[in-house]
C-alpha cells in the first residue's frame, strides 16, 4: 500500500453527482484502510503516536523527558536553551542528552482514567486520582496517613458516577457536572464562559459524588460555543473526532502512506497536522480534494502555514492516483507519472494539461507522454516533458485564436493553419514578442525565440506525425497536409561553447581573499567553498559535486581517491585521484557533517546509515541528512560572489570543467584521457570542452612528431624546422594523433586495428615493428633497459656472447640515443629524466606527447641531426 497505488474502483470526472462521488471516494479508501497492509497505527480515530516514533517523533529526545520538542529541533523548549548554554561551553550534544535532567509532561496530557474511578478522568499524573477522591487524599480523612499508603487506601474506597462524556463535540470524560473535560473546562473559562454554565453546590451531593445540578444564564449560548469551539490538543495525540468521514479517511490514508514512504520524505511536524485538522474542522470541508492552489494560496501564514500546506499538497497528489485511473487523468486533463511507475527527480506525479485548449490535440499530447513513460527509453528528465507541452500549447493556443470552430473540430484544419502558426512563430522570434500561450510563474508571458522555436517546430512535427503512426489521424479526419506541413526545427542552434578562465580570472577565483569572501556568503556553513574548489581541482560536474556523499574520500595505497557518480552518463561510484589539499578539505568537510549530524540527533550515525548521509546536507526539508543542498542553492550564492568580484564578465561554475580539459590537453593529455577523465560519454565531447590557445600551437609547431597512421604522410618526420604547419594542420594533428595509439609495452602502438582493440598479427614483437612508437615518457624506461642490458652482456661468460649481445641491443641503444637528441633540441629532457611514473597527473605531461618512431630514431646520427631534433 504506498501513494502510488491504483485500483480499478475510479470515478469518472465531470460528474454532477457530488454526494455519491464522496461515498465512492469513501468505500474506496475504506477498503484500502481496512486492507492487512494498512498500518494499524492511523486506522483509529484518535492517532497516539508513540513519543519517538521513526517519522511522527514528537517527544523530547532526552531520555525520560515528556515534554514536546521544539519544531525543526529534537529538544523541548527548556532542554533546548539549557543546550544552546551547554555549547557555548565546548560540550557536545551527546554528552549534554546524557547527563540532562529529565522533565515531566507540562501540561494538556491525558492522565488516563482514575484508579478507583472508571467513568472519571485522572486529574493528577502523580496519583491518577479523580479530583474528588485526590481532594479526600489530600485534604480529607485520609490526610494524616502515610503518603507511601496510596494503593491500600484506594482498595478500600468507592467508585463514584461519571459524568459523561464531554460536550464539546469531543471524546473525553467530563470532569464535573459541567459536562466538559479538563482541557474544554479551561477553554471556557478563557472565552469567558459563555451561556453562564456552573453547577450548584449541594454539600450532601459533593460528599457522595452525585451529579450536581447545572444552570444556565443562557443556555442556547452554552451549547453553541460548546459546537464551535475546536477539539482538544494533547501531546502525541492526532485528534480526528467531528471530521466528515471522507476527510478522516483522508488524512488517514495520508499519515500511512507518508510514514511508510521509502524514498526520502519531507518533514511533517505533529503540530502541522494538528493544524491541518483544525483547519479542516473550521471550514466545514467534506474532502480534501476540495483543496487546490486557488483555495489556499492566499490564505496568511496565520490561516494555514508552510508546513501545513506542504502536508496538504502530498496528501493530495497521492489521492489524486487513487481517485483517478489513467483513463480518468486523461478525461480531465492530467497525467500522473505514478501510475507508470516513473517519477522525475525534484517533480510531482502530477502534470497538467489542461493549457492545451482542443480536447483532441490534449489527447493527443496525453498518448504521446504515455507512450514515452511506457518505454525503457523513458527521458531522465521532465525537460523534454516541458517541451513537448509547450509546443502543444502554442499551437492549441494559435488554433483558438486564427482556425475555423477555435480549432476544436480537427477535419476543419488544413495545411494553409499550419503554415500560419510556422509563419507566426517566425514573426515572434524576429521581432522579440511574447509567447500567446505560455505564461511564467511570476505571471508574464516568455519571449518567443530562435531556440524555442526550434523546440516548439520539433514537438510539434513528431506530436503530430505520431498521430499517423498510431492510427489517430485516420480515426480524428485530420487532414495529413495539416500533420506533415510543420517544418523540422533543426538539431541545434549554432552557439558558442563557453571558454575556459582566462589566466587573470582563474588567479581571481583562486585567490584567498577571494574564497574568503565566498565562505562569509556561506552563512550556514554548508561548503560552498569546498564545492568549488573541488570543481576546479577535479573538473566535475556541480550535480557530482554537491552530491557527494559522506564517505566519498580515502587513502588507498597512500593515494587520496574521490569516489562520485556521473549519474548524467551512468557512470556510479568513479574514482579519481585528487590532489591532497582537496583530500584534506573534504575530510574537514565531513568532520563538520558529522559535527552536525550529532548536533541535530544527538548521536553519532550508524555504520548502516553513513553510506545515505550527504557530504553538504541542506538545512531544510532534510530529516535524515540524505538531502545534499540544491544546485539553485550553490549556483545563487556563487554567481552573487562572481558580481562581487567585479571581473568583468558573467562566468560560471562549469568554465572550470572547460579550463581542466584544456589544460589537460596542454600537458599532453590525449582526448581519449580527458574523456575518461572527465566522464564523458565521446572523445567529440571532450572536443567541445577542449579549447587550443595560440601558445598551445606554438607548442605543438616546436614539437617534433613523426607521422602516424593518421598523418597526411605517414613515417615522415615532422619538424618546425623541415615541415612548415600552419595553424588549421596542427590543431587537426594534435586532435588526431591521440586518438590513434595505444599504450604498449616501453612506448605506443598506432597499428590501427590494434588500437582499435584487435590482436596483434606480430605477437607484440613492439621492438621490431614499423608502428612501435617511443615517446618522452618512456626514456627512462629505456635507459633502466639498457643498462639492464650492459650488465649482462658485461657479465657473459666470454667475449664473443658479450659482442652478441651487443649487437642484438644495438638498435634500440641508437634509438634510445636518438630519443634523447631530440628531446634535447626541444629542451624536454631534463623534464623527461625527472618525469615519475609513480604520479598520474605527469601521465598528462608534454612529454607524452613527443612521440617518435623507433626505427627513425635508431636510424638518426650525430652527422645528421646536429642543430635539429
Amino acid at each position: 500500500m504506498g501513494a502510488t497505488a491504483v485500483i480499478p474502483l475510479t470515478l469518472l470526472p465531470g460528474r454532477a453527482d457530488v454526494p455519491r462521488i464522496g461515498r465512492d471516494r469513501l468505500e474506496l479508501l475504506t477498503t484500502l484502510i481496512e486492507a492487512p497492509g494498512f498500518d494499524p497505527l492511523f486506522r483509529d480515530t484518535l492517532i497516539y503516536v508513540p513519543a519517538q516514533h521513526p517519522v511522527f517523533a514528537w517527544q523530547c529526545a532526552v531520555e525520560g523527558c515528556e515534554r514536546i520538542r521544539r519544531v525543526g529541533h529534537n529538544l523541548c523548549g527548556t532542554h533546548y536553551l539549557q543546550w544552546e548554554q551547554a555549547e557555548q561551553t565546548g560540550q557536545t550534544k551527546r554528552t549534554f542528552m546524557n547527563t540532562a535532567t529529565p522533565l515531566p509532561a507540562a501540561r494538556g496530557v491525558d492522565y488516563g482514567r482514575c484508579r478507583i474511578c472508571p467513568d472519571r478522568p485522572a486529574g493528577n499524573p502523580t496519583t491518577r486520582l479523580c479530583h474528588q477522591h485526590h481532594n479526600r487524599w489530600q485534604r480529607g480523612a485520609a490526610a494524616h496517613l502515610d503518603r507511601n499508603h496510596l494503593d491500600q487506601w484506594a482498595l478500600a474506597q468507592h467508585a463514584l458516577p461519571g459524568y459523561g462524556p464531554c460536550k464539546a463535540r469531543c471524546p473525553f470524560l467530563a470532569c464535573t457536572s459541567v459536562g466538559l473535560c479538563f482541557q474544554h473546562q479551561a477553554r471556557y473559562q478563557t472565552d469567558k464562559r459563555p451561556g453562564g454554565a456552573r453547577s450548584e453546590h449541594i454539600h450532601g451531593r459533593i460528599q457522595d459524588g452525585r451529579q450536581l445540578p447545572v444552570t444556565y444564564d443562557d443556555e442556547p449560548a452554552f451549547h453553541t460555543w460548546c459546537a464551535a469551539t475546536e477539539p482538544v490538543s494533547q501531546p502525541g495525540l492526532i485528534n480526528l473526532h467531528g471530521l466528515p468521514p471522507l476527510v478522516r479517511a483522508e488524512i488517514q490514508w495520508g499519515l500511512h502512506t507518508h510514514a511508510h514512504q521509502s524514498t526520502q520524505h519531507s518533514h511533517w511536524p505533529l503540530n502541522s497536522v494538528r493544524n491541518l485538522v483544525k483547519h479542516c474542522w473550521r471550514g466545514a470541508y467534506t474532502s480534501l480534494m476540495d483543496f487546490h492552489d486557488e483555495s489556499y494560496k492566499n490564505l496568511t501564514r496565520k490561516q494555514m502555514d508552510s508546513e501545513v500546506r506542504k502536508a496538504l499538497r502530498e496528501i493530495v497528489h497521492g489521492l489524486r492516483c487513487v481517485y483517478y485511473s489513467p483513463s480518468d487523468t486523461k478525461d480531465a486533463g492530467f497525467l500522473e507519472t505514478d501510475h507508470f511507475g516513473r517519477r522525475f527527480k525534484n517533480a510531482q506525479s502530477n502534470f497538467d494539461l489542461t493549457a492545451v485548449p482542443q480536447r483532441w490535440l490534449r489527447d493527443l499530447l496525453w498518448d504521446h507522454l504515455a507512450e514515452w513513460l511506457r518505454s525503457p527509453q523513458c527521458p531522465r528528465t521532465r525537460g523534454p516533458f516541458d517541451q513537448m507541452r509547450r509546443a502543444a500549447v502554442e499551437l492549441g493556443v494559435f488554433l483558438q485564436a486564427d482556425a475555423p470552430n477555435a480549432g476544436h473540430d480537427p477535419t476543419e484544419l488544413r495545411r494553409e493553419h499550419a503554415e500560419r502558426f510556422v509563419a507566426d512563430q517566425r514573426h515572434r522570434a524576429r521581432h522579440g514578442l511574447p509567447s500567446l500561450g505560455m505564461v511564467l510563474v511570476d505571471g508574464r508571458s516568455p519571449t518567443v525565440t530562435d531556440l524555442s522555436c526550434q523546440f516548439v517546430f520539433n514537438g510539434a512535427r513528431k506530436l503530430l506525425y505520431s498521430a499517423i503512426t498510431a492510427g489517430h489521424a485516420e480515426r480524428l479526419a485530420i487532414d495529413t497536409g495539416f500533420l506533415t506541413a510543420i517544418p523540422f526545427g533543426g538539431t541545434g542552434l549554432k552557439q558558442r561553447s563557453r571558454n575556459p578562465f582566462s589566466d587573470d580570472v582563474a588567479r581571481a577565483l583562486t585567490d584567498e581573499t577571494n574564497l574568503h569572501r565566498l565562505e562569509e556568503l556561506d552563512l550556514n556553513d554548508r561548503g560552498l567553498r569546498d564545492i568549488w574548489e573541488t570543481i576546479v581541482a577535479t573538473g566535475r560536474r556541480c550535480s557530482e559535486v554537491i552530491e557527494l556523499r559522506l564517505d566519498c574520500i580515502g587513502r588507498y595505497r597512500g593515494l587520496a581517491m574521490l569516489w562520485h557518480d556521473q549519474t548524467k552518463v551512468g557512470n556510479y561510484n568513479e574514482g579519481i585521484r585528487i590532489p591532497d589539499p582537496i583530500y584534506h578539505r573534504l575530510d574537514a568537510r565531513r568532520t563538520k557533517t558529522l559535527q552536525l549530524y550529532e548536533k541535530r540527533y544527538g548521536h553519532t550515525p550508524a555504520a548502516t546509515e553513513r553510506p545515505g548521509l550527504a557530504l553538504f546536507p541542506s538545512r531544510i526539508r532534510n530529516p535524515n541528512g540524505h538531502q545534499a543542498i540544491s544546485y539553485g542553492h550553490f549556483n545563487h550564492r556563487f554567481k552573487t560572489w562572481i558580481t562581487n568580484l567585479d571581473l568583468g564578465g558573467a562566468y560560471v561554475a562549469h568554465q572550470a570543467r572547460h579550463t581542466l580539459a584544456t589544460n589537460l590537453l596542454r600537458a599532453g593529455a590525449t582526448l581519449t584521457h580527458i574523456r575518461r577523465y572527465l566522464g564523458q560519454l565521446s572523445e567529440r565531447m571532450a572536443e567541445h570542452y577542449v579549447k587550443i590557445t595560440h601558445s598551445d600551437l606554438e607548442d605543438i609547431l616546436n614539437t617534433v612528431w613523426v607521422a602516424g597512421p593518421g598523418a597526411p604522410t605517414p613515417g615522415k618526420l615532422l619538424s618546425g624546422d623541415t615541415t612548415p604547419m600552419d595553424r588549421e594542420t596542427a590543431l587537426a594533428l594534435a586532435l588526431d594523433l591521440s586518438r590513434r595509439s595505444t599504450p604498449a609495452d616501453g612506448g605506443f602502438c598506432t597499428y590501427q586495428p590494434v588500437v582499435d582493440g584487435g590482436s596483434c598479427p606480430w605477437k607484440l614483437d613492439c621492438e621490431n615493428c614499423d608502428n612501435f612508437v617511443l615517446s618522452g615518457a618512456d626514456l627512462l624506461y629505456w635507459r633502466r633497459k639498457a643498462e639492464q642490458w650492459r650488465t649482462i652482456a658485461e657479465n657473459a661468460p666470454d667475449d664473443a656472447t658479450a659482442d652478441y649481445l651487443h649487437t642484438v641491443f644495438e638498435p634500440t641503444a641508437k634509438a634510445i640515443k636518438g630519443l634523447e637528441q631530440a628531446l634535447a633540441a626541444l629542451d624536454l629532457l631534463d623534464e623527461a629524466l625527472t618525469l615519475d611514473l609513480r604520479r598520474p597527473q605527469d601521465y598528462f605531461h608534454r612529454t607524452w606527447s613527443t612521440a617518435f618512431r623507433a626505427r627513425d630514431l635508431a636510424a638518426l646520427s650525430p652527422d645528421n641531426i646536429a642543430g635539429q631534433p
